[in-house]
């Protein structure tokens, strides 16, 4: 039950950071947990253990985590800046 609660909120706070960014996270489902997981991991380390804590994620530095992270895949997906013609 504990596995299913942390998929859900690390799903919901990748669906939340990307509705924030205006753009949806690829990978559907699957993406928005590895958007959350990875937000996660970010935004603590970045912020620490601060606000409240939902299914084991510290909500405030997850979402931003999970802003950021966003933000990193789509300028490396979008490649314009490092292609060579």
């Amino acid at each position: 039950m504990d596995l299913l609660w942390v998929l859900i909120i690390g799903g919901l706070i990748g669906w939340l950071s990307g509705n924030l960014i205006g753009r949806d996270v690829p990978g559907g489902l699957a993406g928005n947990i590895v958007a959350g997981f990875v937000g996660s991991w970010l935004g603590t380390e970045l912020l620490g253990n601060r606000g409240p804590v939902v299914g084991g994620f510290y909500i405030v530095p997850s979402i931003v985590g999970a802003i950021v992270a966003l933000l990193i895949f789509f300028a490396i997906a979008r490649g314009d800046g490092c292609r060579r013609r």
